[in-house]
């Protein structure tokens, strides 16, 4: 079988877009393959590593990479998760691509106690999975 590509997107390929890439290896491998990246690379997030953990899904071994013009444009969807990534993504010469905007807050600017901190990021991991899930039961 022949894999679709999803390409998840963000502005720093450290927190959001790596428990993305996570959720949809851990839950939907057999049907996609999956690459994250980032406008930057701003090095993978402990505290996502920490979290996507407790969910048990290690992504220790992710990298933090800057968007792959070759993987842009070999991918069936792109999918970013912040609106500076949305916004600023580069021009894809991918007519075969859907391009989708899954917008969630960036827990890496959350503030507080280090347990706020960490609600932050769990309430964003748990709602990625959700748009993960959703993404698979729609069969895309």
């Amino acid at each position: 079988m022949n894999k679709k590509l999803v390409y998840f997107l963000c502005t720093g390929n450290s927190c959001r877009s790596q428990m993305a890439d996570g959720y949809l290896n851990a839950l939907g491998s057999d049907k996609y393959e999956v690459k994250s990246a980032g406008l930057e690379a701003h090095g993978l997030n402990p505290r996502a590593v920490a979290i996507m953990k407790e969910a048990g899904i290690d992504i220790s071994n992710h990298t933090s990479d800057v968007i792959d013009p070759d993987i842009l444009s070999k991918a069936d969807y792109i999918i970013t998760l912040c609106s500076h990534a949305d916004d600023n993504c580069p021009v894809v010469r991918n007519d075969k691509a859907e391009r989708w905007h899954w917008g969630f807050d960036d827990p890496a600017k959350a503030t507080g106690t280090e347990d706020e901190v960490r609600d932050k990021f769990r309430e964003v991991r748990d709602s990625i999975k959700q748009r993960i899930e959703q993404f698979l039961k729609e069969g895309w």
